[in-house]
C-alpha cells in the first residue's frame, strides 16, 4: 500500500495538557507515528513516500475559514510577541465564549482568539504547530490523489490527528481535518460522492461540522456514546445532517464496554449506509483507539480484531483512504494500525 509519511510530525510536540483537572503530559505524542511508521516499515510490502510539494493551500481553503487558517499560521508568532517568555510554554487557552456570547466579532486580544478558536484546553499549540498540521494535510491530500490516480488505497500516517478540527475551530489535539482535505480532494477529482467512515473511539465532531449540510460526503461514525465520552456536545444518533445533506450523517454511538462482535455489527451498519449513498470512493478516519489498553478510551478489541476490521472495509470495494487519527495505547499501536491494512489488502486483493 502507498504510505504518505508526514517527515514534518515532531515539529508538533505539546509539553502538557489540561486533563481531569490537572496539567499531564500530553497523550499525542511523536512517538505515535514513528511505532507505526517502524511496524509498517518491519513487516514490509509498503511503499513509504512523502506529500506531493505542489500542495498549497488553497486546498485548505475548501474546508477551512480562511480567518481560522490565518490565525494558526501567525498564533505561535502572536504568542511570544506577547511576552518572549511564552516562547517556553505553549498556548492553551483560558476563556470560552460562553452561549449568549457574540461569536460574529472575533477580538483582537490573542487569548481572547484563542479561545475564540478551540473548544478545549487539552491541545497545546506550539512553534511547530502550524507546518507540522500543514503538512499532514498535504500527505492526506496526496493520499487522495494517489487513489484518484488509480491505487485501490493509500495510508496518510501524520500527526497531529485531524477529525475533532472544524471549518473553523479546533481541540482534541487536531488543528487541521486530514480526512476533510482528503475527502474533497477526492470529489475535486470526479468522485461524485465521497463516504467518510470514521472508526476512531472518540467522534468526529469537526468532520461531521464540514460536511453536515453537504449531500456529495457522507460522513458515518461509530464511537463512543457522547453522553459519557469526548467530545460529548456532538455525535447522537438523531444528528442526520441538515438542508441537502439531511440523511448523509450517520452516528452509531456505542456504550463503553461494548464488545468486539457488537462495534461489528455497527460497523456492518455504517458500510451499508455507505453503500446506500452511492460513494464512489471512501475516506477512513483511522483510530485505533478502540483497543483494549488505551488510556483515554473505554472499548475492549484485541489485536486481532484490527485484521477484520481492515477486511470488512475493504469489501465495501471501494478506492479507499485511510487517515491516521487516535490512539495512545503506544506499544501496541503499530500492530493494531498495521493489522488494519494488512487486513484490507488482503482481502482487496
Amino acid at each position: 500500500m502507498q504510505v504518505i509519511h508526514n517527515h514534518r510530525h515532531a515539529l508538533h510536540q505539546g509539553r502538557m495538557e489540561m486533563f481531569r483537572g490537572e496539567l499531564v503530559p500530553c497523550f499525542e505524542r511523536p512517538d505515535r507515528v514513528d511505532i507505526v511508521l517502524a511496524e509498517l516499515q518491519r513487516r514490509g510490502g509498503h511503499a513509504i513516500g512523502e506529500a506531493d510539494g505542489s500542495f498549497d493551500e488553497a486546498m485548505l481553503h475548501a474546508v477551512h475559514a480562511p480567518r481560522y487558517l490565518e490565525f494558526l499560521a501567525g498564533a505561535w508568532d502572536e504568542w511570544v510577541a506577547l511576552d518572549p517568555g511564552n516562547a517556553q510554554r505553549d498556548v492553551l487557552p483560558s476563556y470560552w465564549p460562553a452561549p449568549g456570547m457574540r461569536r460574529d466579532v472575533v477580538p483582537h486580544s490573542f487569548p481572547a482568539r484563542v479561545g475564540y478558536y478551540a473548544f478545549d484546553a487539552g491541545t497545546p499549540l506550539m512553534g511547530g504547530t502550524w507546518q507540522a498540521a500543514r503538512q499532514g494535510a498535504a500527505c492526506a491530500w496526496t493520499a487522495a490523489l494517489r487513489v484518484a490516480g488509480g491505487e485501490c488505497a493509500a495510508f496518510a500516517l501524520t500527526r497531529p490527528p485531524g477529525h475533532h478540527a472544524g471549518a473553523d475551530f479546533y481541540g482534541g489535539y487536531c488543528f487541521l481535518n486530514n480526512a476533510a482535505v482528503a475527502a474533497q480532494a477526492l470529489r475535486d477529482a470526479g468522485a461524485a460522492r465521497v463516504a467518510v467512515l470514521d472508526v476512531d473511539y472518540h467522534h468526529g465532531n469537526g468532520t461531521q461540522a464540514i460536511f453536515y449540510e453537504r449531500a456529495d460526503v457522507h460522513v458515518a461514525s461509530l464511537h463512543g456514546d457522547p453522553l459519557t465520552d469526548y467530545p460529548y456536545y456532538l455525535g447522537h444518533a438523531d444528528e442526520r445532517g441538515s438542508g441537502a445533506g439531511l440523511g448523509f450523517n450517520h452516528n452509531l454511538p456505542l456504550a463503553r464496554g461494548t464488545d468486539f462482535d457488537t462495534w461489528r455489527e455497527a460497523l456492518a451498519q455504517a458500510l451499508g449506509g455507505i453503500a446506500a449513498s452511492n460513494a464512489e470512493a471512501l475516506v477512513v478516519s483511522l483510530g485505533a483507539d478502540t483497543f483494549e489498553g488505551d488510556p483515554v478510551a473505554g472499548l475492549t478489541l484485541v489485536s486481532d480484531d484490527y485484521l477484520r476490521i481492515g477486511e470488512d472495509i475493504a469489501r465495501a470495494g471501494l478506492p479507499t483512504v485511510f487517515v491516521f487519527e487516535g490512539g495512545y495505547a503506544v506499544d501496541a499501536l503499530g500492530i493494531n494500525v498495521a493489522n488494519v491494512l494488512d487486513g484490507f489488502a488482503g482481502a482487496a486483493a
